[in-house]
This record gives structure tokens, sequence and C-alpha cells, in this order.
């Protein structure tokens, strides 16, 4: 049987809860909660099993320096309905980590990442008048500067993605500490 499997950071507490308390004002939209925040490094999909325990051995092997990032303004994908995003700067480091994580991927038999890579934390799914109407650009023009202190990101999550009626549950399956700065 299949899993379904990505790699992300997790911000610290802090910053989720600062992400939470902008997560409003555009009626329909699915926004994510506390557990679902994050920034994917690499959407695996579906893969068998082994594949999994591969991916595992092959990221325990990733070194890096734990990002020093800062919130840094929203965004909207307009891709199936759209999402609604926090973006992520600077991208220097997230760009490097990005590319080590691919190439773990790779060496799993995976093909490599095709899109490019825009470091970024969804906060809401979009679709109908969500993603059609003015809330979304009004939220995207109220929200424009949002802004952060700097923080790290100190781990490297392998997460199962679970597929519900209603969304997705993201489940951590091995975690990595990534180098101090």
């Amino acid at each position: 049987m299949a899993i379904r499997l990505f790699i992300a950071l997790r911000p610290p507490a802090a910053v989720r809860e600062q992400l939470l308390d902008v997560m409003e004002g555009v009626p329909n939209a699915r926004w994510q909660d506390d557990e679902q925040l994050h920034l994917t490094l690499r959407f695996v999909g579906e893969v068998e099993p082994r594949v999994g325990d591969d991916l595992v051995a092959a990221l325990a092997q990733v070194r890096a320096p734990a990002p020093l990032v800062r919130l840094q303004g929203v965004g909207r994908f307009d891709k199936r309905g759209g999402a609604l995003w926090a973006g992520v700067a600077p991208h220097q480091a997230l760009a490097a980590l990005h590319r080590k994580v691919d190439a773990a991927c790779v060496r799993c038999g995976l093909p490599p990442e095709r899109r490019a890579f825009l470091p970024h934390i969804t906060l809401a799914r979009l679709s109908g008048i969500a993603a059609r109407g003015a809330a979304a650009e009004r939220w995207l023009a109220d929200t424009a500067g949002l802004a952060s202190a700097p923080f790290v990101l100190e781990h490297l999550t392998l997460y199962e993605s679970h597929l519900g009626p209603d969304g997705a549950a993201y489940e951590p399956v091995m975690r990595w500490p990534l180098d101090p700065s």
C-alpha cells in the first residue's frame, strides 16, 4: 500500500501563532490549523513503503546549517483554485537545503524536482467563490506587510500526509536536527 510523503521545516510556536492570527477574513477559505503549518522543501507524493525507508536513510545523511529566516509578505497561488501563503526569506540557505533534499530524493530513485522553489508557508486553500472573491484580494492587501523577527528552522522532518474529507492530516515520520549556526 502506497504512502504519501513530503519533506518540510516546521516554524517555531511563536511564528505559527503569528500566522494563525492573520488567518481570517476570507469566507469559504480552508485555513490551515497549527499542525499543518510548515515550509515544504520537497513534495514526494505516493511511494511504496520501501522508498519511504530509503528516504529515511538518505535524509539522515543530509548535513546543512539550520536556516535563519523571517516571514516576509504574503502571496497567492492560482493553481486548482488557489492558495494563500506567507513568504519566508532569505531564500539562499533554504534553496541550498532544498537542493540537498532533492539530491537525497534522487538517490532513492525519485525524479528530480522540476518546479521552481519558492519558500513559503501555505495558510489557506481557496476554491469556488473564495478563489474568485474580492475577500482574498482584500486579505492580500491587508496582510502585505506581514513580517516577523528572525527565527531558526532547527529540524528537517519527513511527513506522511493522510488525505480525508476534511483535508490533509500530517504525521511526522522522522525528524533530524540541522546543524546549529
